[in-house]
């Protein structure tokens, strides 16, 4: 084989590793970024956006209301406005937030 030749191959063989190496450093970067998503889901799960306490699930008129009792946050999940906005009764959000902000009324009214 020629010199020509040998140095075709030899960068045929650096370009087939520099693609592999970035093959697999790219599902590296993948399966970091699934694992960094699933750590910080456990950290934050069920934890208040503002003020880092504990959640607790509050019923009412069968929704659950992720509410803090620290920081008097309400936090609803995907679909639940919706479930509340079908009570349409005058005042009735100014009624749920009235009765979500007092702990010791919680429950259907």
């Amino acid at each position: 084989m020629d010199h020509k030749g040998r140095d075709l191959e030899e960068e045929y063989i650096k370009q087939a590793e520099l693609a592999r190496i970035r093959t697999r450093r790219a599902q590296i970067s993948r399966q970091t970024a699934v694992d960094e998503r699933e750590k910080l889901k456990q950290l934050h799960w069920m934890r208040c956006p503002k003020c880092g306490m504990g959640l607790d699930e509050v019923a009412f008129k069968g929704v659950s209301v992720d509410a803090c009792f620290s920081c008097g946050g309400m936090f609803l999940d995907q679909g639940e406005i919706d479930k509340i906005l079908k009570h349409r009764e005058p005042g009735f959000l100014n009624r749920i937030f009235r009765t979500l902000t007092r702990p010791e009324k919680y429950g259907d009214t």
